[in-house]
């Protein structure tokens, strides 16, 4: 191995680890300096919610499909969501068990990392392309979400390619291109909208007991009523008259 990898394998992700909790320590100071908003009418909870409750259902709801509609009616977008972010996960994992605990990837793991880290690339290739050219998608994007997409993209390719971390056979610039973009990966993240993961927490806590108090949360779904195409019907807009 030569020094220059052994700098990118430890120091620099070392260095840009720091700088980032730097970043995010500053901006959770921030956050906590402006105090929540207290409710100004009594509660309307049902017996069988409250602001805690509603606070866990809000906090648990990415993991619940069915809550949301958007996810319930395109379960497949979903699975791309899920699948992209696992791929995160197991890509920043990848950069800590390479140069600290690189007797764990043996042949099994290696294909199962690839295998995730390869179908969230191709979620990022499906993600790119939709919002290039989904016009409602481009209407909302700005350059920041294009550049984030397409690194993240990039990133995993050079995961996929550097998780067996053979440098023997591979040589060392697959090791060496994945390290060099974990870095910049690290260090734009808290400067870019891919930093809103650490917003959910507090976010989805404060809109949680928000609803919980008023009785929203957790959802609870009612009865199907039995002439629902009757009723949509009468609720479908009349057609526009002709002259």
């Amino acid at each position: 191995m030569s020094s220059f990898l052994h700098f990118a394998q430890h120091r620099l992700q070392e260095i840009c680890l720091g700088i980032m909790a730097l970043v995010y320590t500053a901006r959770l100071v921030w956050i906590f300096r402006f105090k929540p908003g207290k409710e100004r009418q009594a509660t309307t909870a049902r017996r069988n919610t409250d602001r805690s409750k509603g606070q866990a259902y809000s906090l648990l709801n990415v993991a619940m499909p069915w809550s949301m509609e958007s996810s319930r009616r395109n379960l497949f977008f979903y699975l791309q969501f899920v699948v992209f972010h696992l791929g995160v996960i197991a890509a920043l994992g990848l950069s800590f068990v390479i140069p600290y605990a690189p007797q764990l990837l043996q042949p099994t793991v290696v294909l199962l990392l690839q295998v995730l880290m390869g179908a969230a690339c191709l979620v990022g290739i499906l993600r790119l392309i939709r919002r290039a050219t989904n016009v409602y998608m481009r209407a909302i994007s700005s350059p920041d979400d294009y550049f984030s997409v397409a690194m993240l993209t990039v990133w995993f390719a050079s995961a996929v390619l550097a998780a067996p971390n053979n440098i023997a056979e591979q040589g060392e610039w697959a090791s060496l291109t994945y390290f060099l973009l974990t870095a910049f990966f690290i260090l734009y993240v808290p400067f870019s909208k891919i930093s809103h993961y650490l917003y959910y927490p507090f976010t989805r806590a404060y809109i949680g007991r928000t609803l919980g108090h008023r009785g929203v949360f957790p959802l609870q779904r009612g009865p199907k009523p039995a002439n629902a195409p009757e009723l949509r019907a009468q609720l479908a807009p009349a057609p526009a008259k002709e002259g």
